[in-house]
């Protein structure tokens, strides 16, 4: 059966892909497939462009068997690639009991690292030279506050990042989709998502800063869209001056106390 997505959803497909050279001819991508809403959006998205991009390139889908108490739906992911034609393969692993066995506040980022160590060994191994995740804009935005307000830095995922380690190109090509564009999507294409079997899934800092932007975004609309902005190269920027060291300080305070006349 041929696949099919509405313009309305290709245009900022193809805007992303283009912008950030995303394909290239003979790409093989490998695209993380959870199950969730945007993985599935984005592995149907990957199918339908094969059938009208300007050159050949494969897609595969991988899902990470993260261990979980509540069981591994796999005839509903495999069932779902071959609805869109793609190449399914799984790695079971114990990766829950990694992730939750030590500090709740950073189990997200341990299971973050070991699925990426996970999902970038196998593409290596079976000949792709891309992976592809279903990161979204908000994601982005989200991501971008996250720094700033838990790690004190300003910065976010890129669309596309190259991976020394693994000598391999990580792609996002729904960062020009909102969330709830790809809820809506997944509506209309009939997807059924999987639900997240993580016990932690709504209770992360990122569910605290997606709430936090929703609830400035009901005072102010333009809230999301100003740190959207934020992001980009260009956008103007003044900041304070670094923080000097003790030595750098203590230099200077003996300096100034010098000209005492």
């Amino acid at each position: 059966m041929r696949l099919a997505l509405p313009k309305k959803y290709i245009r900022p497909l193809w805007r992303a892909i283009i912008e950030f050279d995303l394909l290239s001819p003979g790409d093989r991508v490998l695209v993380g497939f959870s199950g969730g809403k945007d993985s599935s959006f984005l592995l149907y998205a990957l199918s339908v462009l094969r059938q009208h991009a300007p050159f050949p390139f494969e897609v595969g889908a991988l899902t990470i068997d993260l261990g979980f108490e509540t069981g591994f739906p796999r005839q509903e992911l495999e069932a779902f690639c071959q609805r869109v034609d793609v190449p399914f393969y799984t790695v079971h692993t114990k990766i829950s009991e990694l992730a939750l066995g030590g500090d709740r506040q950073s189990a997200c980022a341990r299971c973050s690292f070991f699925r990426r160590g996970t999902f970038n060994a196998f593409a290596r191994a079976h000949g792709f030279n891309k992976v592809a995740y279903a990161h979204h804009y908000d994601d982005a935005v989200e991501t971008f506050l996250m720094s700033i307000l838990y790690s004190g830095q300003i910065q976010t995922f890129q669309p596309k990042t190259w991976l020394d380690e693994s000598q391999l190109w990580v792609i996002r090509p729904l960062v020009y989709f909102r969330e709830k564009e790809i809820r809506r999507a997944g509506k209309e294409l009939g997807i059924q998502p999987i639900p997240s079997p993580c016990p932690l899934d709504g209770y992360t800092k990122r569910a605290e800063v997606k709430e936090l932007l929703r609830q400035l975004g009901r005072q102010n609309r333009q809230v999301f869209a100003n740190v959207a902005a934020a992001m980009r190269e260009g956008t103007p920027v003044e900041r304070w001056p670094r923080e000097l060291s003790k030595k750098e300080i203590w230099q200077k305070s003996l300096d100034f106390w010098r000209n005492k006349s």
